[in-house]
């Protein structure tokens, strides 16, 4: 199921369509039963409404903005007072939001765009706009792909869904990874650097820069046969067995590379200030916290640890 797929529906509203007036013959049309489909602000205001004035235009850019997750209803209160009424407004501007039916929040006068922003954040919590795919959905279904092994397909999906949110973390982080898994280690450093700095400790960012700094330190090592016949000839070559293991993880070895820096803890726990778990610690961050290697082979470090 990829972003096409899921994005078969309407294209996203014309303005025309999400912001409109509304009588008190049409109130229960346009706000109640509206609301049932998707969140709808009803903006309660006057002619001689100084704030009122201030206000609308600050509310209809947050609405475009939402790009269909939101509604707005203009009721003029002079023309059509027995709704306010009905509802106790006393003074406006005032702003209801209506939610499945029903009012659900609120706030009165000409409140600045950053708190109308928050607002209208807070009341389409969790709502896909029309023709917009449900993000977290499509995340799951990419990093899946790419737990399978196909870095192509995977990254075509973090791709489209950035061209639906250009800023969106998991994303940037998930494509990164992507191109670390095809060799293209550039081009993954490039794609994590539109990470805002204030988000480098996100879980999946920190992923995707430690898959890159493991690729990074395979450049640095031999060919795993070499590895191999060196750590064969002595077990006891804890730096090659290290570089086996470097090597093994840049190939997809995950269980052997695993296999590797965990005979290296067994052996000597100790060797080169903690080096075999601390590279360990940095697969299992790299390969994700769900990821089976990770599961195994946290369970197996934990049993040497603390036997």
């Amino acid at each position: 199921m990829t972003i096409v797929e899921q994005g078969g529906g309407p294209a996203p509203q014309a303005a025309a369509d999400l912001i409109k007036e509304t009588t008190t013959q049409t109130f229960v049309k346009d706000v109640i039963e509206e609301s049932k489909r998707q969140p709808v602000l009803i903006d309660f205001w006057a002619e001689w409404c100084g704030p009122c004035r201030q206000l609308t235009p600050v509310l209809e850019k947050a609405v475009r903005a939402a790009k269909g997750k939101v509604k707005l209803v203009k009721m003029n209160i002079d023309h059509h007072p027995a709704i306010p009424g009905q509802m106790g407004i006393q003074s406006i501007p005032a702003v209801i939001a209506f939610v499945n039916g029903q009012p659900a929040d609120g706030f009165m006068g000409a409140v600045p765009e950053s708190q109308v922003n928050a607002f209208i954040d807070k009341i389409t919590k969790g709502v896909t706009a029309p023709g917009e795919p449900n993000i977290a959905e499509v995340l799951k279904e990419a990093e899946a792909v790419l737990a399978e092994g196909d870095a192509a397909a995977a990254a075509q999906i973090y791709a489209e869904i950035l061209g639906f949110d250009a800023t969106n973390i998991a994303a940037l982080a998930g494509l990164a990874k992507c191109y670390v898994t095809t060799g293209a280690v550039e081009q993954a450093k490039q794609t994590l650097a539109m990470v805002p700095e204030s988000k480098r400790n996100d879980a999946a960012v920190k992923a995707a820069q430690a898959a890159i700094d493991l690729a990074e330190q395979a450049k640095s090592v031999g060919p795993v046969t070499e590895l191999e016949q060196k750590v064969a000839a002595n077990p006891l070559d804890h730096q090659a067995r290290f570089d086996l293991a470097t090597a093994l993880n840049a190939l997809g070895k995950r269980t052997e590379a695993t296999n590797q820096l965990l005979e290296i803890v067994k052996r000597d726990r100790k060797w080169n200030d903690d080096a075999a778990r601390k590279q360990l610690v940095q697969l299992f961050e790299a390969w994700g916290g769900a990821d089976e290697a990770t599961v195994e082979g946290r369970k197996r470090l934990s049993t040497i640890l603390f036997s």
